[in-house]
């Protein structure tokens, strides 16, 4: 309850509670909105908070399972802090432009991506000096064009399994295109949305800096605490394996030495060899000669 507390402290410091003016809100909104005041909805911190909690468990198990999470976030306040926060936990994300398409026709995307790989190699081992200095440059350009928009997703070898976006309705394409792939949504919704386009929603002010910086913050230590969690168990696995190999060496090492003891005790279980020079015993027959 303490920490709910605390939480909710920090939440209202940072102007998460504060939504749009009363004449663009969403009637969808409505179990989310605490009060009116001077004609801008105020949002019920405990709706948010709750709802925080409950998206932040989701994505940690998501992140757990080693799948990819992608943020999504062009709005200008909120570019470099989701940005950011992706690069800390080694996830996708998107803040400059949303290409259309990009996860629906994800193959046409890889090629434009190892496109700008390849030409990133060219002009780093040196492969490219036997261009002429115009076309070094066009190269460069382009590089740095692609960069910006596929850098985020240069190392996304396959759909993500989830998308986090700061603003559900600034971010509609991306929404749709998730939608329609089936992947799992998660999402800052203001006053003005609809939380039911998203399957986590989060009821917050997705314009003030602080507001979106202090729960993009929140979802990012979840994640991180997910990756902690599924290194710690692979450690584990690794442990236990090398355990088990281990007694196994073991048993194979005492089950050859008992087959080399058994070996030796039917070789001593013999008959006695005769002694070298020895005389040998002639047997006299009993038998008698034939006709006596």
């Amino acid at each position: 309850m303490e920490n709910n507390t605390s939480l909710q402290q920090q939440l209202l410091e940072a102007g998460v509670h504060f939504g749009h003016l009363k004449k663009k809100w969403n009637p969808k909104m409505l179990p989310y909105i605490f009060a009116e005041k001077k004609g801008i909805h105020i949002i019920d911190l405990n709706k948010t908070v709750d709802h925080l909690q409950q998206t932040a468990a989701a994505l940690k198990q998501i992140a757990k399972s080693g799948k990819k999470i992608m943020f999504v976030a062009t709005k200008k306040q909120a570019k470099e802090i989701v940005s950011e926060c992706a690069k800390k936990v080694n996830m996708p994300y998107a803040t400059e432009r949303w290409l259309g398409g990009m996860l629906t026709n994800f193959n046409t995307v890889r090629k434009s991506v190892k496109k700008m790989q390849s030409i990133e190699k060219m002009l780093g081992d040196g492969s490219a000096e036997s261009l002429t200095k115009k076309e070094r440059l066009t190269l460069g350009r382009d590089k740095d064009k692609m960069e910006k928009v596929l850098g985020g997703i240069a190392q996304l070898g396959r759909l993500p399994a989830a998308l986090f976006l700061v603003d559900i309705g600034h971010e509609h394409i991306a929404l749709a295109e998730a939608k329609r792939l089936g992947i799992q949504t998660f999402g800052m919704v203001d006053t003005n949305c609809d939380p039911n386009k998203v399957d986590f929603s989060i009821p917050a002010n997705d314009d003030a800096t602080k507001s979106i910086a202090i729960i993009t913050n929140y979802i990012t230590a979840a994640i991180a605490e997910g990756l902690a969690e599924r290194q710690a168990s692979k450690d584990d696995e690794g442990e236990a394996e090398e355990g088990n190999n281990e007694n196994e060496a073991k048993a194979k090492r005492m089950e050859a030495e008992a087959n080399a003891e058994g070996g030796r005790g039917k070789r001593g279980a013999g008959a006695a060899p005769t002694a070298p020079g020895a005389p040998k015993r002639r047997i006299q027959s009993t038998r008698r000669p034939a006709g006596k």
